[in-house]
């Protein structure tokens, strides 16, 4: 990653200046949407807040508000160039906040030295903030500001040039000695540094079971030793030792750790040599760090490092923390951010390191996949998932302290909340992973060798959403999922080692014998993963089939076909996708199988998607989609449409169709009610029915690309048994998702 200087000041200042904006959150269109924007109906929650101040997180922006505040004396690594130069950073820090935590954020640059009037200015503003962020103070002014404030104000006050570090830090901390099998009790450690990082860092270490003996923390001055005077302050005084080493040099002698929150070329290979076995050794310094990864390694190879830079492994990013930390804070009404909830920030940032990686994170920094080791030690600062794992556990962690104002009585509700915040699929798809671990059926997937079919089959099983079973030759998918750390035993199967087989080929043969497949075709065929798979779920030795990883559409719905064929009562597979906007979902169907379906097939193709709707709690509102509305063109294809919809009333009363409709007078509120108010739909219809596959096609891949949805399918329709096809080359996560509809399917068709 490589710019130039005036890259940087391009960034800054192209278009709109600076990089952060206020955008209203309420519609300011309308004489009476100002009007209760503004005078006179702000009055209402004005009077309701003065009645019951707590009321001001309900009517205003406030708890998910955080002020930045800096008085520019420690900017980076540029030291004290004051409140105007540091806005650029403050500004960033906010976007980091909105960008990975949703949190909004006003900056505030302070023009203030002294600590009394600091602590007042900021003081005073606690009715407009949910929390605050100091933000490049130097030390040891902030370690005097930050108490100061902590004792003054009932919200949370957060020093993340302190306590950022030291949270990420110790996650990375704990894995390592895992690796390395140290004792966090028996372990020497050295600081290099004793500003607010490192000591935040040390206090942060104790608390997690350093013993304060084995700590030696170093200055510019040397090893800060008991009797030492020389650029002492009482945040130094606490780590004084007891001992005749004065040089850096001579604390690393046989030391464990090595935590650097200093300068850059402090600590040489030679330093590096004479430490004990397998040495942590946390560079942290940037943008240059106290000792390069290749001089640390080419002095210790057994060394584990981290540094403060994206360009190595194992980069200790403050970003990983305060977004996820505050978001914790703030909706749990936290009035502080308090050891035990730095702790369980620290400690879900540590076993989030331990998971499987989503290929999207890997992708991001161009490599094939992470797993847990040397080389990653903790979470990559773009990985999504930490925003499922450090908010519930800061917001346990406050109420278990009885520091949260409102409690989070339900867990599983807030990560549904969050996935939102994270990913429109993830939260829809929310309620179908719900119901498959209710039952968790088995799960047939015919490309076993494959490690993302693997990875996923590992998710499934831990989870409690599937019981996967694996189709490998010769059983090679054992070797790969001996690599993953299985908490849960996966079925692995060769299927010409099946003891049921011969079974499958004679069922196989009895199916098709009349369409030309003799007893020999039919091994042939059961040699062939996908038709054996559809074939375990056609005999009962599985639930779902899911395939086409690897392979293209047909080859997956052929077999299934050809084996279980379609459902009693439906004469045509069909496919479907859903596309989750903004604000509502959506289904789109035929998008995959029938080119020119007739109007039966049409009618056919609505039920089916109707009730695929319902596996995920939606109430199906059905449009036959045309280029009328309504007969105001009459054409055979407006005819075919009509022709549908009197076919589905007519078959399911139960559900709400109607058409022939154009797409926007299907979808948009308010457009039947007042043009077409006797049109059987409730409200705007969230299946959409096309007359062909070409415009279905067409449309569910325009919303998709343009309007920026999330896509979820194909879903196969109509077959007699659960079989369900993957896109080529989807990720884990989708596969997850698939395997998890495939189980909610089988689990409706059992009742």
């Amino acid at each position: 990653m490589s710019y130039t200087k005036q890259d940087a000041l391009d960034f800054h200042s192209m278009g709109r200046k600076g990089k952060i904006e206020v955008i209203p959150s309420k519609p300011c269109a309308t004489a009476r949407d100002l009007s209760l924007a503004y005078s006179p109906g702000v009055a209402e929650p004005c009077l309701e807040i003065a009645r019951d101040p707590a009321l001001v997180y309900e009517y205003t922006a406030k708890g998910n508000l955080v002020g930045v505040i800096s008085n520019g004396t420690a900017v980076l690594g540029l030291g004290d160039i004051g409140p105007l130069a540091g806005k650029p950073v403050m500004e960033g820090k906010g976007v980091l906040f909105k960008r990975f935590a949703d949190i909004d954020v006003f900056d505030i640059e302070v023009d203030e030295k002294d600590v009394d009037k600091f602590v007042e200015t900021v003081a005073r503003l606690e009715p407009t903030f949910g929390g605050i962020n100091l933000e490049d103070i130097k030390a040891p002014e902030c370690f005097a500001i930050e108490e100061a404030l902590k004792k003054r104000m009932g919200i949370p006050v957060f020093h993340d040039d302190q306590h950022g570090t030291a949270i990420i830090s110790a996650a990375a901390f704990l894995n390592a000695l895992e690796i390395v099998d140290k004792k966090i009790d028996e372990v020497k450690v050295v600081f290099a540094g004793a500003g607010a990082a490192a000591i935040a860092c040390a206090n942060l270490y104790l608390t997690y079971g350093v013993r304060l003996e084995n700590i030696l923390m170093v200055d510019r001055k040397g090893v800060i030793w008991n009797g030492r005077t020389d650029n002492m302050n009482p945040y130094k005084q606490r780590f004084a030792r007891d001992t005749d080493l004065r040089t850096i040099e001579q604390a690393l002698e046989g030391a464990d750790a090595f935590i650097g929150v200093s300068s850059a070329g402090l600590v040489t290979g030679d330093m590096i040599k004479r430490m004990a076995r397998d040495p942590i050794v946390f560079a942290m310094a940037n943008p240059v760090p106290e000792i390069l990864p290749e001089a640390a390694k080419a002095a210790r190879p057994d060394v584990l490092m981290a540094t403060g830079r994206s360009d190595y492994p194992n980069q200790v990013n403050n970003v990983l923390g305060f977004p996820f930390i505050f978001r914790g804070a703030l909706d749990c009404g936290a009035t502080q951010i308090n050891e035990a909830m730095k702790l369980a920030a620290s400690k879900a940032l540590a076993d989030l390191a331990k998971e499987d990686v989503p290929d999207s994170v890997a992708r991001a920094y161009g490599v094939e996949n992470f797993s847990f080791g040397r080389e990653y030690l903790i979470p990559k600062p773009f990985d999504w998932r930490v925003l499922l794992r450090i908010p519930p556990a800061v917001a346990a962690a406050a109420a278990a302290t009885g520091v949260a104002r409102k409690p989070i009585q339900d867990m599983e509700a807030y990560s549904q909340r969050l996935e939102g915040m994270l990913s429109r699929s993830r939260s829809f798809m929310h309620v179908i992973h719900a119901k498959a671990r209710r039952n968790p059926l088995r799960v047939v997937f015919a490309e076993g060798d494959h490690p993302k079919i693997q990875r996923a089959a590992k998710i499934l099983a831990e989870e409690g959403i599937a019981t996967p079973i694996l189709l490998s030759r010769g059983g090679k998918a054992i070797e790969g999922l001996d690599a993953l750390d299985l908490k849960v035993p996966i079925t692995v199967l060769d299927p010409e080692a099946h003891p049921r087989f011969n079974e499958f080929a004679d069922a196989f043969h009895e199916k098709r014998k009349r369409l030309g497949v003799t007893r020999e075709d039919a091994v042939t065929y059961m040699r062939i993963r996908n038709y054996f798979a559809a074939m375990m779920v056609d005999q009962g030795a599985a639930d779902v089939s899911l395939s086409g990883l690897t392979t293209y559409y047909p080859e997956t719905i052929r077999p299934a076909l050809q084996t279980i064929g379609v459902a009693p009562g439906v004469k045509k597979v069909s496919g479907l996708y859903v596309l989750i906007l903004q604000d509502r979902a959506f289904f789109f169907a035929d998008t995959t199988v029938n080119i020119d379906p007739t109007a039966e097939d049409l009618a056919e193709i609505a039920v089916l998607s109707a009730d695929a709707a319902r596996h995920f709690n939606i109430t199906p509102r059905i449009a036959m989609v045309s280029f009328s509305n309504f007969g105001s063109v009459r054409h055979p294809v407006t005819d075919k449409v009509r022709e549908a919809v009197r076919l589905v009333k007519g078959r399911r009363p139960d559900l709400e169709c109607d058409g022939e409709m154009q797409a926007d007078a299907a979808v948009m509120p308010g457009y039947l009610e007042e043009n077409y108010p006797w049109a059987g739909l409730s409200g705007p219809a969230n299946v959409l029915v096309f007359p062909e596959l070409q415009s279905a096609n067409a449309a569910y891949k325009l919303v998709w690309r343009l309007a920026k949805a999330e896509a979820i399918g194909p879903i196969l329709m109509g077959l007699a048994k659960p079989v369900h096809v993957l896109q080529r080359g989807v990720e884990v996560t989708d596969i997850v998702n698939m395997a998890a509809y495939g189980v909610v399917d089988a689990q409706e068709r059992s009742k």
